[in-house]
């Protein structure tokens, strides 16, 4: 029988209600300083527990900094400390009453550490400004013209971020999430390791494949061990990058190849979903990451017709849908989905309807 939108899936002993998923989209919800330094906000309560409610089987919470100089923004969640954690645990808790399950992307910077966070590129973070911080990467390369060039890590800095997403997993878990995303994608610092272009280092975490793809294999193994074995890990990443995506051939570059050869590499290491963004021309990636893994996947991309996911889960392309803008602007795009298509988003307080 084929599958729908509408059929739970299964990872490990976790059931999620229906494959129409919320990406981890982002919103800065936490102050900038002091005691309340990445702790999400009732806003950001407001926004994720209107996406529960609207039918969503399963939210991750946006990337998550497991430090406080690796946020992406200055304003951006952490989960570094217990004020994170308890405050994390009110909205994991009313997901769950709303049938919803509850993930977070585990994130370390530096995309782009601007000192507005998403409200305002235009003014990147720089050690002097108020809420400046110099961000660490895998080299020097800034994030694009006019962001903060960062310091590159040493060997034992990057030992210090890995341990510090192995804490951050654990805290997550106290907080009631019940999947471990790693944030790989976006020029963050996993990414960045991946990254030819941002990627210059002569040591073991450079060079070739094995080496630069070393710090996002050794975050997963920090991640896997200390989350329950019941419980899923997912990984998201690109399914192809370059700085100028015209040059396929870029020696330097991500490809589709690569991202398959990733796969088969985290799926040994516990990770049980690979979520790609795909836009139009690249859900074969995704597809292709299913078939020759075996390993489930769910594609992130600008879908807004119902019909259209259906026909993609349907054919294999996904097991299920991370959808980002679409639920910005329609928090009961499932719902709406449910009632196009004649299904039920099969959460539990939608027992009696859709």
């Amino acid at each position: 029988m084929s599958t729908t939108l509408f059929e739970p899936v299964t990872l490990r002993s976790l059931t999620v209600p229906n494959r129409i998923w919320m990406a981890d989209i982002s919103h800065s919800g936490a102050a900038p300083d002091g005691d309340l330094a990445g702790v999400p906000d009732d806003g950001y309560f407001a926004h994720l527990a209107a996406r529960a409610t609207g039918g969503t089987g399963l939210i991750l919470a946006k990337a998550t900094a497991v430090g406080p100089e690796n946020r992406l923004g200055a304003y951006d969640l952490g989960i570094w400390n217990d004020t994170q954690v308890e405050a994390f645990r009110r909205i994991t808790g009313f997901l769950k009453s709303q049938g919803t399950v509850p993930g977070v992307q585990l994130a370390a910077g530096r995309m782009d550490p601007a000192e507005g966070g998403w409200v305002d590129r235009r003014f990147p973070v720089t050690p002097g400004k108020r809420y400046g911080w110099t961000p660490g990467g895998s080299g020097t390369v800034p994030f694009r013209t006019g962001s903060t060039a960062a310091d590159e890590l040493g060997t034992e800095q990057i030992g210090r971020v890995v341990a510090d997403f192995a804490d951050a997993a654990r805290r997550a878990l106290d907080a009631g999430f019940q999947v471990a995303g790693v944030h790989g994608v976006h020029g963050g610092l996993v990414n960045q390791f991946l990254f030819g272009h941002s990627n210059h280092r002569t040591d073991g975490y450079g060079g070739d494949f094995a080496g630069r793809t070393r710090f996002a294999l050794e975050v997963v193994e920090a991640v896997r061990a200390v989350w329950p074995q019941d419980l899923p890990v997912f990984f998201r990443m690109s399914s192809a990058d370059w700085p100028d995506e015209s040059a396929g051939d870029d020696p330097e570059g991500w490809t589709p190849d690569d991202t398959v050869r990733l796969a088969k590499e985290l799926q040994a290491r516990g990770v049980d979903l690979m979520d790609v963004p795909a836009p139009r021309r690249r859900v074969p990636v995704a597809e292709r990451v299913r078939n020759e893994t075996g390993m489930p996947v769910a594609a992130v991309g600008p879908l807004t017709q119902p019909a259209r996911a259906q026909a993609l889960v349907r054919s294999g392309a996904a097991d299920a849908f991370l959808l980002g803008q679409e639920l910005l602007r329609d928090p009961y795009w499932p719902l709406h989905a449910a009632t196009a298509l004649g299904g039920r988003v099969n959460l539990a307080r939608h027992h009696a309807g859709v």
